[in-house]
């Protein structure tokens, strides 16, 4: 049993780590900005602390002396309003965990670092492998190859994993992310959805699979040091999502585009390698996206 701390435990990602962490019998400490409105079961304590203020992100690791770190807070919507807000929270916020974890008298075995394959941009010719050069296309993105490079500087005093997660979903995904809006439309069998840009593709995984990978990975010495993308492989269109919802629902949607929902800066087409991955830990458990459809249509 290991005693693992996370941050944004109670965001999306946040909630089915820990029931899959939890499974293993792990005791689980959660970070957050303010206390959580409601209780999380499987956490032994939340620690309140500010990523942006580093007395207290040194103070609540003292006091947890964790064994494993999982860091996914962050302000991980692309569209975010507020660049200030963005780049503090994300950029600042890393630093400052990694600062107090590097000079905590108790030095913890992995840490899990969340970037995002939003690295990559625009990129669109094959499939994006770690080895890319990256070139990201809006401030979430730069955000998180700003991470990648903080990681870079403190892997001589840190034993850090970072992974690359593609685009992925589940059931307790916001609303305000695509396949959640869609979902939510046929499930209140409503005519019309409102929609940016239908053909862009994007690779699609369950946060099932997404968590898995990430205790997989805390689980293996060797990867520490390296840089993963998590992905399924597999580029699929957003229309090509809307018909598999269409099918499982029984319901047709009539798609209208939004201009206001088209980005500029809209990454055409993000599909990934898998290959290093599984070459780490092993076959990934992917489960049919058809299944992930249906389980957030019944949830």
């Amino acid at each position: 049993m290991a005693r693992i701390l996370i941050t944004g435990a109670n965001g999306f990602t946040g909630r089915h780590l820990l029931d899959r962490l939890a499974r293993d019998g792990h005791e689980l400490h959660g970070l957050f900005h303010v206390a959580p409105a409601e209780s999380l079961a499987p956490l032994h304590a939340a620690h309140i602390g500010d990523l942006r203020d580093l007395p207290s992100i040194a103070a609540a690791i003292a006091q947890v002396k964790p064994d494993l770190v999982v860091h996914l807070a962050a302000i991980a919507f692309v569209a975010h309003g507020d660049p200030a807000e963005l780049y503090s929270t994300n950029i600042l916020g890393t630093r400052n965990l990694l600062q107090a974890l590097a000079t905590a008298p108790k030095q913890p075995q992995a840490v899990l670092l969340a970037s995002s394959a939003n690295v990559y941009g625009n990129r669109r010719e094959g499939v994006l492998r770690e080895d890319m050069a990256p070139a990201p296309a809006n401030d979430y993105g730069l955000t998180k190859l700003a991470c990648e490079q903080l990681a870079q500087l403190y892997a001589d005093r840190l034993p850090i994993i970072t992974v690359r997660p593609f685009n992925y979903t589940g059931c307790g995904q916001a609303e305000q992310f695509i396949i959640p809006k869609i979902i939510a439309h046929a499930r209140a069998r409503a005519p019309v959805i409102e929609l940016g840009n239908i053909d862009v593709a994007r690779d699609f995984s369950d946060v099932r699979t997404v968590v898995d990978c990430y205790t997989r990975l805390l689980a293996m010495p060797s990867a520490v040091g390296g840089l993963f993308n998590v992905c399924s492989g597999e580029a699929r269109s957003l229309a090509e999502v809307i018909a598999m919802v269409e099918t499982a629902s029984g319901h047709r949607l009539e798609v209208r585009v939004n201009p206001a929902f088209v980005r500029s800066d809209e990454v055409k087409s993000l599909c990934g390698s898998r290959a290093k991955l599984e070459g780490v830990i092993g076959p990934l458990a992917m489960p049919p996206f058809e299944d992930t459809i249906a389980w957030m249509l019944d949830d």
